[in-house]
């Protein structure tokens, strides 16, 4: 709570059916709780949407809910510098953010994927593709609602169809002061070789064929 008044900062919680006590913590610490009440599941893309949809800054930054800030005030520094068009950002539309597994879970295999993957997107971004992972991305609103913000029909591959529209038309940078952490449960579960082939698949889909090659993507809990 002090850290959200000190940088003004808006907490909204988008929710897509949560069976458990998710909605009542959420409401005692979120400014802002989006339910979905469809008898359908929803979309990762339609979850984020939902959640632009009631923001009311003029950055909006996409976080998962496993997913959380290696430094938080480092962090929040860097998004209120763009917010303000100040420092090494000022003149992005979006930025994506480094992603690794806190220092307590990681093993050698997950230190290698991270350096390679995050040194890929960095490339990507470097070279005017605008890519970037899901986990976390910062984006200035107006040009989120110029795009027409995340493709909601896109099972997967929604990130980085994002980034990729927005690279178009603006700037997206990689930053590496936002790195943030997320659960390796995924990987646990399935294998890195497994994730990428997803990831790798869908995105070629959503590239040549508008459209991702997964109908679902299965959470993870």
């Amino acid at each position: 709570m002090e850290l959200r008044k000190r940088w003004n900062v808006e907490l909204i919680v988008s929710d897509g059916g949560s069976k458990d006590g998710t909605i009542e913590i959420a409401r005692t610490f979120a400014d802002v709780v989006v339910l979905h009440h469809e008898d359908r599941r929803q979309t990762i893309a339609e979850g984020r949407n939902a959640g632009a949809d009631v923001a009311r800054g003029s950055v909006i930054v996409f976080i998962n809910g496993d997913t959380f800030p290696a430094h938080e005030q480092q962090f929040l520094a860097v998004v209120s510098d763009f917010c303000d068009r100040t420092g090494r950002y000022a003149r992005a539309s979006a930025l994506a953010c480094p992603v690794d597994f806190p220092p307590e879970e990681r093993t050698t295999a997950d230190r290698v994927f991270h350096a390679f993957y995050n040194s890929y997107v960095r490339l990507l971004n470097f070279v005017r593709i605008g890519a970037g992972r899901g986990e976390c991305q910062v984006v200035r609103t107006d040009v989120f609602r110029a795009v027409g913000g995340y493709r909601k029909a896109l099972a997967a591959g929604e990130d980085f169809d994002l980034l990729a529209r927005i690279a178009l038309r603006a700037r997206v940078r990689f930053a590496p002061e936002l790195l943030v952490f997320e659960s390796p449960r995924r990987f646990r579960k399935f294998g890195y070789l497994r994730v990428l082939f997803w990831w790798t698949v869908n995105a070629l889909s959503v590239l040549f064929r508008g459209r991702s090659s997964s109908d679902e993507w299965e959470p993870v809990r």
